[in-house]
C-alpha cells in the first residue's frame, strides 16, 4: 500500500519517530486541501442523505440542493461544517496511517511483504481506531451543523459555539452519535481502499519490488480504491447519517434506523448521496495517497543521507 511495503525502504523511515510526524502531518495538510476542494459534494451529499421521503421531498436532485442551498444561504452555504472536517484531518490522517503501518509491520511475512488478505484486516483496524479516536465526533458534529441550516430556526452560528451547545444539551456523547455505523463505515472503508491499493500496487511490481510507481499510477490506484469503497459501503453511510442528524432520537439504535429507512422508503434510499459522494471520495483518496507516497519517498531519501 504505502512505501514501506518495500524491503527496505519501510525500515528505512520507520527507525526515526520525526519522520512519522512528518509523514502523518503532510497527510493531514494533502487531505485538508482536498476537503476545501471538495466539501461542497460532501455536503449536498449528506444534505440528500438526511432528506427522508417527503411529498414532495425537499430536494429534488444534486442540482436542486445545490440551487436551494445559494439561493437561501449563499455560496458559504454550500461550505456548512467544513471547519469540523478541517480540525480532524491531520489527527485522522495520523491515526489511520499510523496505525496500518503498525499493524502491516506485524502482518507482514519473513520477505517483509504484505500480502492482499492480510492488508484488508490492517486496513480494517485502521479504519475502526480512527472511526473511535477521530472520525466519530468530527462526522457528528459536521451532519448537525449541515441538518442545523436546513432547520427552520438555525441555531448553530460557529464551530466552537455549535460544539458547545451540542454538549451544553447532550453532553459529550452528543459528538459520540452512530458510533457503531461509524466504526461499520470507517472499518469497511478501510479494509477495501488497503485492499484495493495493496492489490493494484503488488500487481503494478510484480517481482520487482523496487520499481517506481509513477503519481499517475498512484492516483489512478487511489481512485480505483475510493470508488470500490463508495459503492460497497454507501448504505452505511446513509444510515450513519441519519444517526448524526438533528433528528437521531427516532432510532433505537443502527439496525433500527436501518429498518425504518427500508420501511418507509426502500432500499434504493440506501444509496442517497452516492454520485456526489463517488466524486469526493475518488478525488480525496487518489489525493491522500499521492502525497502520502511522495512525502515517504522524500523522507526516505533524507532520512539515508541524514
Amino acid at each position: 500500500m504505502t512505501q514501506s511495503e518495500l524491503p527496505p525502504r519501510g525500515r528505512e523511515w520507520s527507525q526515526g519517530e520525526g519522520c512519522a510526524v512528518q509523514r502523518d502531518f503532510w497527510g493531514g495538510i494533502a487531505g485538508g486541501i482536498e476537503v476545501c476542494i471538495t466539501f461542497p459534494t460532501e455536503y449536498v451529499k449528506t444534505q440528500l442523505q438526511l432528506d427522508e421521503r417527503a411529498h414532495p421531498p425537499r430536494y429534488r436532485s444534486i442540482g436542486h440542493c445545490v440551487r436551494l442551498t445559494v439561493q437561501e444561504h449563499g455560496v458559504k452555504g454550500l461550505y456548512r461544517g467544513l471547519s469540523s472536517l478541517l480540525y480532524g484531518s491531520i489527527p485522522k490522517s495520523a491515526v489511520r496511517f499510523g496505525m496500518f503501518e503498525f499493524l502491516s509491520n506485524i502482518a507482514k511475512d519473513s520477505s517483509g511483504k504484505l500480502d492482499n488478505k492480510r492488508s484488508l484486516l490492517c486496513g480494517l483496524g485502521a479504519g475502526v481506531a480512527e472511526a473511535v479516536l477521530v472520525v466519530c465526533p468530527m462526522e457528528t458534529i459536521k451532519v448537525k451543523f449541515i441538518h442545523d441550516q436546513s432547520s427552520s430556526n438555525p441555531k448553530y452560528r460557529g464551530f466552537f459555539q455549535g460544539v458547545r451547545e451540542i454538549v451544553r444539551e447532550q453532553g459529550l456523547r452528543g459528538t459520540y452519535q452512530g458510533l457503531t455505523a461509524t466504526v461499520l463505515k470507517q472499518g469497511s472503508n478501510q479494509a477495501i481502499r488497503f485492499f484495493v491499493m495493496t492489490s493494484l500496487r503488488n500487481w503494478y511490481l510484480g517481482d520487482d519490488p523496487h520499481r517506481k510507481i509513477n503519481p499517475f499510477i498512484t492516483a489512478a490506484f487511489g481512485a480505483t480504491a475510493g470508488a470500490a469503497s463508495v459503492f460497497g459501503n454507501t448504505p452505511l453511510d446513509v444510515i450513519k447519517t441519519r444517526m448524526q442528524g438533528l433528528e437521531a432520537h427516532k432510532y433505537k439504535n443502527t439496525l433500527d434506523c436501518a429498518y425504518q429507512i427500508l420501511k418507509n422508503e426502500g432500499s434504493l434510499a440506501f444509496y442517497k448521496g452516492t454520485v456526489p459522494r463517488l466524486g469526493r471520495v475518488c478525488l480525496d483518496v487518489a489525493i491522500v495517497f499521492v502525497i502520502y507516497e511522495e512525502v515517504v519517498g522524500v523522507l526516505n531519501k533524507v532520512w539515508k543521507t541524514a
